[in-house]
């Protein structure tokens, strides 16, 4: 479905000559092409499924994120602003991102679920988390709020 959905989006930077999401969609289709030959030399014929086509996305989400911090650091704000230009263009692809109280009381729905009661079942509320929410929610903030919820530091 993602697929189908970045072709589409390919079509239409050609016919609105979008510079930001005619290159964005191709490197995005560029990743996921080098992804799927990792995968095949792996045993996976088929390439990717959807939830890693979504991991990928939200890596590079990440990425640009960090790029942007560097670059706002150094003075380069032309450069920042592209990178958020195509954060945008990536995001078009990705689910919804829940609100911090989305999320907060999305964590505690899965502690309450799995009976997670310490931080010795921290992998298996992670687990969860990255199955019902992927692409959805930021999992290094999900940690850190998995971790104050079971007891620990955040």
């Amino acid at each position: 479905m993602i697929r189908e959905q970045l072709t589409e989006a390919l079509k239409e930077g050609m016919r609105s000559k979008d510079q930001t999401l005619l290159s964005t969609v191709r490197l995005i289709l560029a990743a996921l092409k080098d992804r799927d030959i990792a995968a095949r030399g792996k045993g996976q014929p088929q390439g990717l499924s959807d939830e890693e086509v979504l991991a990928m996305l939200a890596g590079m989400v990440k990425q640009r994120t960090e790029s942007i911090t560097l670059y706002e650091q150094g003075g380069r704000l032309e450069l920042a602003e592209a990178e958020r230009q195509e954060i945008e263009v990536i995001r078009r692809f990705m689910p919804r991102q829940l609100s911090a109280e989305e999320a907060g009381d999305a964590v505690r729905a899965v502690i309450a679920e799995c009976g997670a009661s310490g931080l010795k079942d921290m992998g298996r509320v992670m687990a969860a988390l990255k199955e019902r929410f992927a692409g959805q929610v930021d999992m290094a903030k999900a940690s850190a709020l998995a971790k104050r919820e079971l007891g620990g530091p955040a």
